[in-house]
Formats: C-alpha cells, structure tokens, sequence
C-alpha cells in the first residue's frame, strides 16, 4: 500500500516537473506564445518584420510563421513587447509669452496610447521622448502671443489647439493622443507676481473704502432726512399749541368757578417752582411788624 502512495507521489511530482520542462522547452523554440490584454508583439528575423500578434489568448507561431518560426532560438530571431495600455503624463511650467510680454508657465496633461506597434518600434528610437518634446514645442508655437485675459480664460480652446497640433506627428510615431488639457496658467515672474498682488491689495483697499464712504453717506442722508421731518413736525406742533391752549382756555373760561381754581392752582404752581424765599410772620405780631415796615418806609422816603 505505501509502495503504492509512493510510486503515485513520484508520478505526479514527474509529470509535473516534465510539463513545465515541456512548456518551457516549446516556448522557447516558438512553438505557442501567450499574448497578454493590451499588449502587442513584433517579430522580425534578419532584421525583416515577420508579424504583428495583438489580440491576447494563446497563439502558435509554427501555423503562422511556418518553418521560420524554427529559427526562434537563434539570436538572428528578435521579439519587441509593446504596451498598449493608456498612459499619461503632465508636463509643468512650459515657458510661454503673452502678447502683452507677460512671461507665463503653460501646464499640460495629456493622455496617449500605441496604435501602431510597428511604427512605435521602428520609426522613432524615443518615441516618448519625441512626443513630449512636440507637446511642449506645440505649446510654445499655439500658446505664445496670446492676450493675457485669453489665456487666462480659454483653456478648452488652447488644448484643443495643442491637440490639433501634435495629434499628427504623434500618429506617425505609433502613438495615438487622447485627452489634451492645460491645467495650469500661472506667471513666472516672482517680482510681477509680487506687483499684482500689491495692485490687488491696494485694489481691495480701495474697494473697502468705497463701501464704507458710500454706506456713511447712505447714513447720513437718512439721518438728515429723518431730522428733517422730525424738525418740520415739531414746528407744526409749535404753531399748533397756542391755538390749542387757547380754544382749551375758552372752554375753561365760560365757567367763572372751574377758571378761578385753574388759575389759583396755575399761580400756586409757579410760587411752589419759584426760587423766592418767603417769609412767614405770626399771627400775632402781623400788625405791629407792619406798622414798623411802614415807619422804616417812611423814614427812608424823608
């Protein structure tokens, strides 16, 4: 029984170990490839382009290539690997122009993508490289004088202009362009960058002072307004009391009883608020007191 669970182990152990031997052995003298998704392989031999595979699953060379795929062991036999996966980059700061000699920095994302395997193998030793330095030159030659106002508020039309440039430069290279877009506008030179803001502050000053004037002013002509009307009510009032107080004393006038008393309390009240100082004599000496005030009177008349 163990014997049995050995010789079963050792079996499975070797056909493992022979099927990777096999696949690795049929792989290397070109029997199958396996192509990945979004991706894509040349082959050439002797320096002559056999084929391009980009549609991914399994493939056999020999059916395809016939006996020249017997060669791929040989180093006369070579295979480019391209990815054909969307990429991106972003490139800061292009130094541009305005046509005011504004001196402004350009950013740039754009997207781009292999479609032609071949034509990005062969035709361009850099092709990246090449492709960034024509969106930058593209950059330069569409977005220098341009009106400052322009460029700081036509991005849509500046990328369409980039893209427009470079899409057909890019395409003879194998790579096609997506998406262009210019993310950032901004200025280079730090002491024009420090003059703006000393102009937007000074701006802003100016702004606030004008508010706070104009809502003083907005205060003080209706303040003036309301003393206005109140001093033009008061008057009314003015004008309007003695004929008040007069018809009122009329009325009180027609009672000779009600008028006497109104006009003892009147006098009683103007005594009461007065500042003279008065003097209480008894009843007793009311006579002899007078008759002395007299005399002294007199004498002072003599």
């Amino acid at each position: 029984m163990m014997s049995d669970l050995f010789i079963a182990a050792a079996t499975m152990i070797a056909l493992t170990v022979s099927e990777g031997f096999i696949l690795g052995l049929a792989k290397f003298f070109g029997v199958y490839v396996i192509i990945r998704e979004r991706e894509a392989k040349v082959y050439t031999l002797f320096g002559n382009v056999l084929g391009i595979i980009s549609e991914p699953g399994l493939h056999f060379l020999w059916p395809r290539f016939g006996w020249k795929a017997l060669l791929a062991p040989t180093p006369w036999w070579k295979v480019y690997t391209t990815d054909l996966r969307l990429d991106q980059e972003y490139q800061r700061s292009t130094p541009v122009n305005s046509e005011e000699g504004a001196p402004m920095g350009i950013g740039v994302w754009y997207e781009m993508f292999i479609s032609d395997p071949l034509a990005h193998v062969f035709r361009n030793a850099d092709p990246r490289g090449s492709l960034r330095a024509n969106v930058g030159n593209a950059a330069v030659k569409c977005l220098s004088n341009m009106p400052l106002a322009e460029m700081l508020e036509g991005r849509h039309r500046m990328s369409l202009m980039v893209r427009q440039e470079v899409s057909p430069l890019s395409a003879e290279w194998g790579y096609q362009l997506g998406s262009v877009y210019i993310r950032k506008v901004h200025f280079r030179d730090i002491g024009m960058i420090k003059q703006i803001e000393e102009k937007v502050v000074n701006r802003l000053r100016q702004v606030t002072s004008a508010i706070k004037q104009d809502g003083l002013n907005q205060v003080n002509l209706i303040s003036s307004g309301a003393e206005k009307e109140a001093a033009v009510e008061f008057a009314k009032a003015a004008v309007m009391r003695p004929k008040i107080v007069g018809e009122a004393l009329q009325q009180i006038a027609k009672d000779k009883d009600v008028s006497e008393a109104l006009f003892s309390v009147l006098e009683t009240e103007n005594i009461i608020e007065g500042k003279g100082q008065i003097t209480l004599i008894p009843s007793g000496l009311r006579n002899d007191i007078l008759t002395q005030l007299q005399a002294n009177a007199g004498g002072r008349d003599k």
